[in-house]
């Protein structure tokens, strides 16, 4: 039998991919045009140009990729590394152990630092491998700095001071695909040689973009670097990228909802409001899960994650019930716990084009959802996350500037 469709608007709370915003869909809704013509040009320099300041780079070079992060990965390997190359990465998470994967597909020898999906990287842990390594065999330290599984964010700048006070010249590449206009995140000030990223989380977009920024250190890699590249190759982009196009045919409607969501990230609200305010969702849903008696799967309060929000479910109990229950009774989506944490863990997605509303709606229809699905709680969590957000003032967004 049918059912009737719900009234309203689905709620997508998942932590990517996120709500797209009705300006960047209408945005997006422009007719394509010529990608060699004269027009578009005006149109990729504004995206590359937009997405420089997003990474907080100025000698940094961005590449943009029609594909998912996975792609994004991809690029960023096969451009700084060649076979056999050994490199370094940590067990954050899920989506740490996916690259994990990619690697070893490529033939890089990965020491893999095991993790306990509640901790971020540590710092400690980079500079005493990395001291190890005499004959600098280890090329490259890959992290994860927000991971999506488990809503734990790496503290990059430090693992940065610890790669230097090891005094190892090693290509540190990061993973922002859930953090990149959601989490203070700065390219050249921490030192980053390749960042890796994707349009369907703070950018505000569909999936279907990804993004490589890379260093000077990362180019002169690239020139010497062996493993096999043409659809990802970076210096098949760069000729064409100086004058604003590609050198194959690129998503131009994915572009044109791009430079709409720059707009309104870089030039609107501004990034450091943009970080405040997902600093202060974030805040707020964690008042709420505290208040209801839940415990977050982050255990390092300086590595709570401001673009979502992983709660550990009670003993016997498991989240994809919960989740059901919420999807079937309020029409929202919850993120789902991943691998090692599959079943013990719902994910809270509070990124993106999200404001104090969007939030409360949430977290009301998470509370609902606890009591109907019979999980054992104590009510008070919505009341705790307003409470917070009255007496916390909202970042006031920049005037807009001229176009």
């Amino acid at each position: 039998m049918n059912q009737t469709p719900p009234a309203g608007r689905h709620f997508l709370q998942i932590p990517g991919p996120t709500n797209v915003p009705d300006r960047v869909l209408r945005a997006m809704d422009y007719p394509t045009i010529d990608h060699r013509g004269p027009a578009f040009a005006g149109l990729g320099r504004a995206c590359l140009d937009g997405m420089k300041t997003i990474f907080q780079t100025t000698a940094g070079r961005v590449f943009i990729f029609p594909s998912s992060g996975t792609g994004a990965w991809e690029a960023a390997i096969v451009n700084t590394l060649s076979p056999g190359d050994r490199v370094l990465m940590f067990e954050t998470g899920h989506f740490a152990a996916l690259w994990r994967k990619i690697a070893t597909q490529f033939g890089l020898v990965v020491d893999f630092v095991p993790g306990d999906w509640r901790h971020g990287i540590d710092p400690a842990a980079v500079e005493s491998k990395l001291r190890a390594d005499a004959t600098h065999a280890i090329r490259a330290v890959f992290c994860v700095h927000n991971e999506t599984s488990t809503g734990v964010t790496s503290r990059i700048g430090e693992v940065r001071r610890a790669m230097d006070a090891a005094g190892h010249p090693a290509l540190l590449l990061v993973d922002t695909i859930s953090s990149l206009a959601s989490i203070d995140y700065r390219h050249d000030e921490w030192g980053v040689d390749v960042t890796i990223a994707g349009s369907q989380k703070g950018l505000m977009l569909p999936p279907g973009l990804s993004f490589n920024c890379a260093s000077p250190k990362a180019l002169t890699a690239s020139k010497t670097a062996k493993l096999p590249k043409a659809f990802w190759s970076w210096e098949e982009m760069i000729a064409p990228n100086d004058t604003g196009y590609f050198p194959y045919t690129p998503a131009t409607n994915l572009l044109y909802g791009l430079r709409e969501s720059i707009q309104m990230l870089v030039h609107e609200e501004g990034l450091e409001n943009v970080f405040k305010r997902h600093d202060r969702h974030a805040e707020a849903a964690r008042r709420a899960v505290r208040a209801w008696g839940l415990e977050l799967l982050c255990l390092e309060p300086r590595e709570y994650s401001s673009a979502l929000t992983a709660v550990l479910m009670p003993e016997g109990y498991a989240e994809a019930d919960l989740r059901q229950v919420i999807l079937q009774s309020f029409d929202m989506s919850l993120g789902a716990g991943l691998s090692k944490v599959a079943g013990k863990v719902f994910r809270i997605g509070h990124l993106g084009d999200f404001n104090d509303l969007t939030l409360m709606g949430t977290l009301c229809g998470v509370e609902m959802g606890l009591a109907k699905a019979g999980i054992p709680f104590r009510k008070g969590g919505v009341d705790a996350a307003m409470e917070y957000l009255t007496a916390e003032p909202r970042p006031t967004a920049k005037q807009a500037k001229a176009a």
